[in-house]
């Protein structure tokens, strides 16, 4: 069949005007259109807010969960300005109407610092919803202007009076035909504010939902903001020593430092650069991770603790426990960030000012606290000991044994897949051998692999390597990836590019799923990051009515097909054992007909604490999370809240 023509000439190149390019790839401009998306509007214009804050204008910032949908922020800064601008049109409107306008490109009145979409968010936030409104008190007068859609259609300023007040309120109204959901989740923003406040010493960030019977609120401000981060971070930790901050400026780039170790295995790095979350770290982390470790051996190979025929410690020794936040302040006119997104800091200049900044104050702490610094020495140097140890069991493994050890712990339970290809292999993490055995049967051995689990793994979170290595369920999970664990994991070896867990539709099914969701977090981190843990949903029940057959995964699903097919035969599948090879292929393996759950890290934070605080040993913080987050009713098992 032939294709068919299409012209692509001149009129074929669209020139979108404008707000429209926002509107028609929003994606571009906040990331995505679901939940993360409309959550960023607010931070965009919180960090205008954060921005006049920072820069010492103002120290109350709070925003509003509005009864009829809407979102409002408002800050004591200069207020924006509100007079004519150079193009001819008022300022207001330039600002929430043109990208890439706002004090962020100006070299006088401005700011020295500022985080943000580089002025282009407030127009993108304008763009996206369905109304917004600004009231501006500035230089005595109080003003307000109106857009709907963007730039669709633009209400003259209005002048409300004087005052001798200063600052901005935005109120915006998300497009429900652009966003999938327009419903803003107060925890989700209080998580946030309160990361901010942490990062604002001082500055206090309140936080109102006005929509349910009664008004909640919550305020942030910690005069100590980044000791506080800290002791927030480890509620549920057993700490070894009190928090330890530092700053000072190199190159013009402000570095506020804290770290803290604990007894864990893990670490956990977060850093900021003007008060935005760089998720994918940069050349700020790289600086400050090398001077760390540089620092840490200068100290031990002075006071003797590591002689001289002992080889330094790796920056994997001296950062198992510890949890360090990094923040800094760079000038706009250095700032660099690879991707719209700003997940990675590309500035060259923040490797060295980071450096320069903890070599010196980081040395200065170890000698004025030696007690506790050769403690943390003496826990480097063990950690150095079992990396060694296990780095010689590898190599030993190389020279011979790796393939008859990993084949030993493979055999008789690993079904591989055909495939050499690792980018389509899929591993399926199966409960049990009676759906294992279903699962051999009915999955496509081209591309699907099938590893059974026997019984719950074991909880990772208090765990070392040396004793995951030594579960066989976990051993055998490691050597099936065969990229490697903790330290030494790297996704771009796995043997399979998606790793789908397929466990049965009851508690002991989801528990499974929490204890290797732990041990992804905790020792395969990037393999989260990287979007390749799925989970699969399995049919809760198989319906049948003469010739029919229908598969329904929720109970809300099965009211509607009785409403729709009245009397029917209802088979409810206890577990995966019960599908027979053809059952489960179609319903839960087939790739045409399945449903997966992608497993990813939105928030590293509250991932951290909620890690921590569900799976680490402190039954009574456990406890309280349940008792304050999930409500136990007769109609359902249980209901997450937040």
């Amino acid at each position: 069949m032939a294709a068919k023509t299409v012209n692509y000439d001149d009129s074929s190149i669209q020139i979108l005007k404008g707000l429209d390019a926002v509107r028609k790839r929003p994606g571009m401009y906040i990331g995505s259109t679901d939940s993360h998306g409309l959550h960023h509007l607010i931070w965009e214009i919180v960090d205008n807010a954060v921005d006049e804050a920072l820069n010492g204008y103002g120290k109350k910032i709070t925003i509003t969960l509005e009864a009829d949908g809407s979102c409002t922020v408002e800050d004591e800064g200069r207020g924006m300005p509100i007079g004519k601008h150079a193009s001819g049109v008022n300022t207001l409107q330039v600002i929430f109407t043109v990208l890439h306008a706002g004090g962020k490109f100006t070299s006088e009145g401005g700011y020295r610092t500022a985080g943000g979409l580089h002025g282009v968010g407030a127009s993108v936030v304008n763009a996206l919803s369905e109304w917004l409104t600004v009231e501006v008190a500035h230089e005595g007068k109080l003003v307000r202007m109106r857009f709907e859609h963007g730039d669709k259609k633009i209400y003259p300023l209005e002048e409300l009076g004087k005052t001798n007040r200063t600052g901005s309120k935005v109120t915006f109204k998300p497009d429900k035909k652009i966003f999938t959901t327009t419903d803003f989740k107060y925890d989700t923003v209080c998580e946030r504010a309160r990361e901010e406040a942490f990062l604002l010493s001082g500055i206090a960030i309140t936080v109102i939902d006005k929509r349910g019977k009664k008004e909640v609120r919550e305020t942030f401000c910690y005069d100590d903001g980044l000791k506080s981060f800290l002791e927030y971070l480890h509620e549920d930790r057993n700490v070894l020593m009190a928090p330890v901050k530092f700053s000072g400026e190199s190159q013009t780039i402000k570095v506020d430092v804290a770290f803290q170790y604990t007894d864990d295995y893990q670490e956990n790095t977060f850093s900021f650069v003007n008060l935005v979350r760089t998720l994918d770290g940069g050349t700020h982390e790289v600086g400050y991770k090398t001077a760390f470790t540089k620092a840490v051996n200068d100290y031990a190979r002075k006071y003797g603790l590591l002689k001289d025929k002992d080889k330094n410690l790796e920056g994997s020794d001296v950062r198992e426990g510890l949890t360090s936040i990094i923040s800094v302040s760079i000038p706009e006119e250095l700032l660099q960030f690879e991707g719209q997104t700003k997940g990675k800091l590309g500035t060259p200049q923040a490797k060295p000012a980071v450096d320069a900044v903890v070599s010196e104050k980081l040395a200065f702490w170890l000698e004025e606290n030696r007690d506790q610094s050769d403690m943390l020495v003496r826990k480097m140097m063990k950690a150095s000991m079992a990396r060694e140890a296990a780095r010689k069991a590898r190599e030993d493994a190389r020279k011979g044994k790796k393939t008859s050890k990993a084949e030993k712990v493979l055999s008789g339970k690993l079904a591989p897949a055909q495939s050499k290809d690792a980018r389509i292999k899929e591993l399926f993490l199966v409960e049990g051998d009676s759906a294992g055995g279903s699962a051999k049967q009915g999955r496509d051995s081209h591309y699907q692999a099938i590893l059974p689990l026997r019984g719950k793994v074991l909880n990772t979170e208090k765990a070392s390597v040396s004793e995951i290595e030594k579960n066989v369920e976990l051993n055998t999970l490691i050597h099936a990836l065969g990229a490697g664990v903790g330290a030494d994991f790297d996704y771009t070896e796995s043997n399979y590019g998606k790793v789908i867990i397929m466990t049965d539709a009851d508690d002991d099914g989801s528990h499974i799923q929490i204890l290797l969701l732990t041990f992804f977090y905790r020792y395969m981190r990037p393999l989260l990051e990287q979007g390749m843990v799925y989970i699969a949903l399995p049919p809760l029940y198989r319906v049948t009515k003469g010739k029919v057959l229908e598969y329904c995964y929720t109970d809300d699903e099965l009211d509607e097909l009785r409403r729709k097919l009245g009397k029917i035969e209802v088979q409810r599948y206890k577990g995966l054992g019960e599908m027979n090879a053809s059952q489960l292929w179609e319903t839960t393996m087939d790739p045409a007909s399945r449903t997966l759950i992608q497993v990813s890290i939105e928030d590293g934070i509250l991932a951290e604490r909620r890690v921590s605080t569900l799976m680490g040993d402190k039954a009574d913080l456990r406890r309280k999370w349940i008792e304050e987050n999930i409500s136990f009713t007769l109609e359902d098992d249980f209901r997450v809240e937040s």
